[in-house]
This record gives C-alpha cells, sequence and structure tokens, in this order.
C-alpha cells in the first residue's frame, strides 16, 4: 500500500459518488415536488414523444366535446323554436275544425277566425326568420351555407353567413364577382424623390424615418445598399424598397387603407428636397352576385355591394367576406365560386373527417303545407268558407306533419349522434389519460423509496468523503 499526499484518490472517489448521488437526489426531489416523472425530454426521450402526442390528441378530445355541447345547444335551440311552431300549428288547426262548422257561425265569427289565423302564421313566419344561435340563423333555409370557392387562383376563400342582400340564402347557385375598385398599396414615386443614375450611386449622408423606423446613411453609402436596409426592415416598417426609374421608390407590402407609407426626410437623402411625404393604399370593393341557375333568366339574380372590408378581403354589411389574391384583384365581373344549402357540418371527432351533418329546412309558412291542395300552403290558407277551412286543414295537417317530422330528426341527431358521441369521447379521454399518465407522471410510493436511498448515499458519501480527506493526515506519523 502507498501513501500520496497530492492525489488523494479515495477523496476523488468518493467526490465522484457525491456529486452523482446529488444530481439523482435534485432529480428526485424535482419529480416529488412536480408529480411529474418526465420532467425534461432528457429524462425520457421516447417518452416524451409518446406523452406529446397523447396530450395533443386529449386536448383535442376536449375540443370535440366541447363542440358535440354546442352541436346540441344548436339543436335544442332549433328544436325549441319548432316546438313553438307545433304549439302554433295546433291552435291553428282547432280554427280550422271550428271554422268547418258552418251552421253554427256567422260571418262575423268566422272573420275573427281568420284574423287568429293570419297572426299565427305571422308568428310562425317571426319565428323562422328570427330564430338564431348567436348570428347563425336556423329556420329560415340558411343554415348549412356553405361557398367554396371555383378558381383558386384569384380567391383565397370566401365565407357566407346564411343572409345575402338582407334575405335568407334558400338556394345555391354562381358566385360572381364584379370588382368595381381595385385595391392598391400605398406608394411613394414621382418627381418628389432624388433622382440617381445609377444603384451604385453614392446616396449622400443623412437620415431619414419610415412609418416611424429611422435609417442612417453615409457617404459611402451606395443606393442599393439603403433598398437593401429598407427592405431587411420591410417586416417592421411594412415597406419595400426598389430602384427604378432613377429613383429609390416605396411601397406598402400590403394593400389597402390600413397600410400606409410616411417617410419624413430631413436631410433629403431618399427625396428631392427636405420634406415629407405619404401615401395610403385603397380596399377592394365589389358587387357580389348569387345567381340561382347560372344565368340570370329562369330565377332572379341577386346582388349586394361588398365595400366594408379591408384591402383585398372583401366584406358586406351581413358578414359575408371574399378574401382576393392578386390575380383577382382586376376589374370586371368575374365567376368565383359556388354557394350550396344543405346541411349544418359539425365537427364532432379530434381527428380529421370526423365531422356530423344536421338538415335543417325552410319552415317559413309559405314553405309549411304545400302539396296537398293545389296553389295552397299556409301562407295563403282562409277561413271564410266551409271549402276553405277543410282545405285548410289539409295543409295544417300536412304542416304539423312536416314539423314533427323535422324534430323527430333534430331530435335522432341529437340522441344517436350527439350523446352518444360524447359518451365515446369521455372514455377515449378517460383511457388515453391513464396512458399518458403511466408515462408522463411520477409512482409517488417508488420515487420516496428512491428518494429516501438518496438522502442515505449522501449522508453516508458525505461522511466518506470527510474520512478520505483526513486519510493524507496519516502520513505525518510517518515524518516524526
Amino acid at each position: 500500500m502507498s501513501f500520496r499526499i497530492n492525489t488523494n484518490v479515495q477523496a476523488m472517489n468518493a467526490l465522484r459518488n457525491l456529486s452523482q448521488t446529488g444530481m439523482e437526489t435534485s432529480k428526485s426531489m424535482t419529480r416529488l415536488s412536480t408529480g411529474l416523472r418526465i420532467t425534461s425530454a432528457s429524462d425520457d426521450p421516447a417518452g416524451l414523444i409518446v406523452s406529446e402526442g397523447f396530450r395533443a390528441q386529449i386536448k383535442g378530445l376536449d375540443q370535440a366535446i366541447r363542440n358535440n355541447q354546442d352541436a346540441m345547444n344548436f339543436s335544442k335551440t332549433a328544436e325549441g323554436a319548432l316546438d313553438e311552431v307545433n304549439k302554433l300549428l295546433s291552435d291553428a288547426r282547432s280554427l280550422a275544425v271550428a271554422s268547418g262548422n258552418g251552421a253554427t257561425l256567422s260571418d262575423s265569427q268566422r272573420q275573427a277566425n281568420q284574423q287568429q289565423l293570419t297572426s299565427i302564421v305571422q308568428s310562425i313566419n317571426r319565428i323562422s326568420s328570427d330564430t338564431a344561435y348567436g348570428s347563425k340563423k336556423l329556420l329560415d333555409g340558411s343554415a348549412g351555407v356553405l361557398a367554396n370557392s371555383t378558381d383558386n387562383s384569384k380567391v383565397a376563400g370566401m365565407s357566407f353567413t346564411g343572409t345575402f342582400d338582407g334575405k335568407a340564402i334558400t338556394g345555391g347557385g354562381t358566385i360572381t364577382v364584379n370588382v368595381t375598385t381595385v385595391a392598391e398599396k400605398a406608394t411613394i414615386t414621382g418627381a418628389s424623390l432624388a433622382t440617381f443614375a445609377n444603384g451604385t450611386d453614392a446616396i449622400g449622408e443623412g437620415t431619414f424615418q419610415i412609418n416611424g423606423f429611422s435609417f442612417s446613411t453615409t457617404a459611402s453609402d451606395t443606393v442599393n445598399d439603403v433598398v437593401s436596409r429598407i427592405n431587411n426592415l420591410s417586416s417592421q416598417t411594412g415597406v419595400e424598397a426598389t430602384f427604378a426609374n432613377n429613383a429609390v421608390e416605396l411601397t406598402s407590402s400590403n394593400f389597402g387603407s390600413k397600410a400606409a407609407i410616411n417617410l419624413v426626410d430631413g436631410s433629403a437623402v431618399l427625396l428631392a428636397s427636405a420634406g415629407q411625404v405619404s401615401d395610403t393604399g385603397v380596399d377592394a370593393v365589389a358587387t357580389v352576385t348569387i345567381d340561382p341557375d347560372g344565368t340570370g333568366t329562369t330565377y332572379a339574380a341577386t346582388s349586394s355591394t361588398f365595400d366594408q372590408g379591408s384591402g383585398l378581403n372583401l366584406r358586406d354589411k351581413y358578414g359575408n367576406t371574399i378574401s382576393l389574391t392578386g390575380a383577382g384583384n382586376v376589374g370586371g365581373a368575374t365567376a368565383l365560386g359556388q354557394i350550396s344549402v344543405g346541411s349544418a357540418s359539425f365537427q364532432i371527432g379530434a381527428n380529421k373527417g370526423q365531422t356530423a351533418s344536421l338538415s335543417i329546412g325552410n319552415y317559413s309558412a309559405s314553405a309549411l303545407g304545400a302539396g296537398v291542395v293545389s296553389g295552397k300552403t299556409l301562407s295563403n290558407i282562409s277561413l271564410l268558407s266551409d271549402s276553405d277551412a277543410t282545405n285548410s286543414l289539409e295543409v295544417i295537417d300536412k304542416a304539423i306533419a312536416e314539423i314533427s317530422t323535422a324534430r323527430g330528426q333534430i331530435g335522432n341527431f341529437m340522441r344517436n349522434t350527439l350523446e352518444s358521441n360524447v359518451r365515446s369521447l369521455g372514455i377515449q379521454k378517460e383511457n388515453l389519460s391513464a396512458s399518458e399518465s403511466s408515462i408522463r407522471d411520477v409512482d409517488v410510493a417508488d420515487e420516496t423509496t428512491k428518494f429516501t436511498k438518496l438522502q442515505i448515499l449522501q449522508q453516508s458519501g458525505l461522511s466518506m468523503l470527510a474520512q478520505a480527506n483526513s486519510a493524507p493526515q496519516s502520513v505525518l506519523s510517518l515524518l516524526r
């Protein structure tokens, strides 16, 4: 056995083990204090990957459950309104039955029944036109309105609320966009700018500001240098520069009135003389037409002015929007989309394609009871004679059947699609959460056992380090 003073291998060994124990103790304390087995990617890289995938899916399931609840509220709103229509139709049927008893009724009594029927029809029309979920009309035939672009090179997207030109969209057709005002970017060009023969010319020493951002130039800076400097900050200023027409011309990055350029040049670097120049872009304006048959002949086309938008985003006062691309930002009329009225679509699952739809039609008086009596609907029936009362009874019975069928369809959608889906999603979430927990969460009992062991090792390590540090002192006995 040898004795050394300069290199205490025993102390180094004890210190190394003590340091390792300290690191493990720190990790164990972190796990116990957070409740997580994986607190950083280094704890379990593979487990982290799987866990994050589960977490994303669980959040998707949470949102899907909320979507289902929104869909149920949407459906309940429609069904509740139709329930009131059913009650009104029952009252109307009673009036029709009463008016059929012509032998006991006077003209004034028939007229009173007719007035009450008229009031019922008005209430049904009011319910049909006013029932909405948020801003989405439910019973006027516009539920499930879907607009699609037929030319993606000219249209970035379009969305219609179900109301167009103040009326419900109850039928599909071609969407034609006639851009009457072309969107423009803000620009600074022309005689107010300083002129240069080439991009390599010296631009001169000075300072200028573009939309509040300052730029400084030296005597050695060229025109191309300044153009590059402006473009490097275009994401902040919203302005791009080019050397054209023997001048540094400025153009806003975006279209519209919200895109502006304000150039303050007290040193006459970019301007021909010291001063300030500004410009603002122009918003696109268009007349949009929906043509049910694409020809405007068999069915009348409806037009609305889209003048509420910004830049290339067209918008009307009813919230309908069409987003143009640069290629679509040209004057003239062009068929750019197709609108259809079908089923309201709901995203009821956490993944792509997991959707369900509910078809809700037009339940105004003019759409109810048609087909049983020639030329008659709920909107134009009469109770002023025995034959009128008989015809009205047939129309009202048909209307009651239509409303009852619609309520049954909505109830079936709520019970067999949404409610069962919520239960299924809850089970999925529960089991995914259990799997994610087994990967990510700490087993407290097991970790506490490890922590206790590490505490003991840390204490014994400190003791052994102290012993190792004192071991070289035994060499002193050899020097006596």
